[in-house]
């Protein structure tokens, strides 16, 4: 037997061993002929070397299924088992003085390895116990053994470009801006399967709306001004409940489109996504947020099943508010994925809205649709149709449909009724130019009233939401989105210009 083939030998001895710890791991049986392991190839460039440890010295074991499983990982303590039962079967042939194993050539050859590769392996010990020495420290100065630390920093280049604001004779202001968004989620485990988030957020990223635009259409994914105050964003707590089901107490924020699936893979993150409110998914999941409890079950691979109950003044005592007797949103999500590239759910979310916070169109559509009857109590039901197909692995095609019935609950036009409808189309190409981009594109009609008792707060015309965008990712941490953004007929007023929104959106993560 020459060196090279007694240490490929050996180090197959050493993996021939399962990758659990001694006392838990498979049942290995011991083999006697080679041609017993079902997973070793007689082409492989070890089978000689392992054949003759088999064969010659019996000391190989394989597991029940006939497999040998030469490519597993290896801890310290299984090479050791390893190179034990081998040193431990040759000096049982030594003590029996059976024929001429180990022949006094292979006593020979171990010796000479012993001497030429004493360096290598005193070096290799070496770093084993640096690394060892490390991991302690790391251990002993890591921030917390349940609770890991994620962070995101958006830095955003942007600005609304057009002639006049909608609905108004004002200018729009070309004026470009330079705002952030932190994020620090600290996400704790007491089980391995259960999560509690709370997140740090500030920001100063002014919307581009109101009066700068005079619209919510031109709003952008990650926007939000509270002057760089820091504030508890996301706090919730999730869990198991059985093999098929997960449960969410939720105490703050928290997107519903987390809980049930809005089915926009690629464009749903605001930091990596749609650089826009609307296209990043479906209004309909804006119209159930804050405080509550959620439900998923997973019937099976293909079918799953979400409940939520929110309400957004859950903290507040005061009459038309708390938890049951103010603003609330209950969700119903049945998805469909009958294939890993097709998915298609249905959506229903019945919400009530005090006078004071109506907004049945979660700020992506015209005036008239976020408060049809204006700021008076209202009664919705929403209902939604999203979908999803992945043609190729380079081009993922989604979408949506957004029909909401509102009811006038008070005030001089109680109990008139007033419709609300969107649509979308989202075109996603992942890996376009290089591995980890995106090139992303929207088209779609942000919520509109198409009909309402009270005419005139009805929408007359059609606006249109244009979206491209293209992430660069330039590092695995850092990558850098510049898009634009065209809503055509803003207000669903065709006497308004059209108006441009560009940013160039970097972001870090960490």
């Amino acid at each position: 037997m020459t060196p090279a083939a007694l240490c490929a030998a050996l180090t197959f001895c050493s993996t021939a061993i399962a990758t659990e710890t001694p006392g838990s791991r498979d049942s290995l049986n011991q083999v006697t002929s080679v041609s017993q392991l079902t997973d070793v190839d007689p082409t492989h460039w070890a089978f000689q070397a392992l054949q003759s440890l088999v064969e010659r010295y019996g000391c190989i074991e394989g597991y029940p299924d006939r497999t040998y499983r030469g490519n597993r990982a290896l801890t310290r303590y299984e090479f050791a088992a390893g190179l034990n039962a081998c040193l431990d079967r040759i000096q049982e042939l030594i003590a029996a003085a059976v024929a001429d194993l180990p022949s006094r050539d292979d006593i020979a050859t171990i010796r000479r390895l012993q001497e030429e590769f004493a360096a290598e392996l005193a070096t290799l010990r070496g770093r084993v116990d640096a690394l060892e020495a490390r991991t302690a420290r790391l251990e002993a100065n890591q921030f917390s053994t349940t609770t890991k630390l994620r962070g995101e920093v958006i830095f955003a280049l942007a600005g609304a470009f057009g002639d006049e604001k909608a609905n108004s004779q004002d200018d729009i202001e070309d004026n470009i801006t330079l705002s952030h968004r932190t994020r620090l989620n600290f996400d704790t485990s007491f089980s391995g399967k259960d999560q509690l988030r709370v997140r740090l957020q500030g920001r100063n990223t002014t919307p581009l709306s109101g009066d700068v635009t005079g619209t919510n259409m031109t709003r952008l994914s990650f926007d939000g001004n509270e002057e760089n105050d820091v504030r508890i964003d996301d706090m919730y707590y999730r869990f198991p409940l059985g093999k098929q089901t997960t449960v969410w107490v939720i105490a703050n924020a928290y997107g519903s489109e987390n809980i049930a699936d809005p089915l926009n893979p690629l464009l749903r993150s605001d930091g990596s996504g749609s650089i826009s409110r609307f296209g990043r998914f479906s209004p309909i999941y804006r119209l159930a947020e804050g405080p509550g409890i959620a439900l998923n079950h997973q019937f099976s691979n293909a079918v799953n099943l979400t409940v939520a109950y929110r309400a957004r003044n859950a903290n507040n005592p005061s009459d038309k508010a708390g938890l049951f007797d103010g603003n609330y949103g209950a969700l119903a999500q049945l998805t469909l994925t009958p294939t890993k590239n097709f998915g298609v759910a249905l959506t229903y979310v019945n919400s009530y809205f005090p006078g004071t916070s109506v907004d049945t169109s979660g700020s992506t559509g015209s005036a008239f649709a976020r408060r049809p009857f204006n700021q008076v109590a209202t009664f919705t039901h929403s209902y939604g149709l999203e979908s999803t197909f992945r043609l190729s692995q380079n081009f993922t095609l989604s979408g949506w449909l957004g029909l909401t019935q509102a009811e006038a609950k008070a005030g001089a036009n109680k109990g008139n009724d007033a419709t609300i409808f969107n649509w979308a189309v989202t075109f996603g190409f992942p890996d376009l130019g290089k591995k980890g981009n995106l090139a992303g594109f929207v088209v779609g009609m942000p919520p509109k009233v198409t009909d309402n008792d009270i005419n005139t707060r009805e929408d007359q015309d059609t606006s249109l939401h244009l979206e491209a965008f293209y992430r660069i990712q330039a590092t695995n941490n850092i990558s850098i989105t510049p898009g634009v953004i065209v809503i055509t007929n803003p207000e669903h007023n065709d006497s308004n210009n059209t108006i441009y929104v560009g940013t160039v959106r970097t972001t870090f993560s960490f």
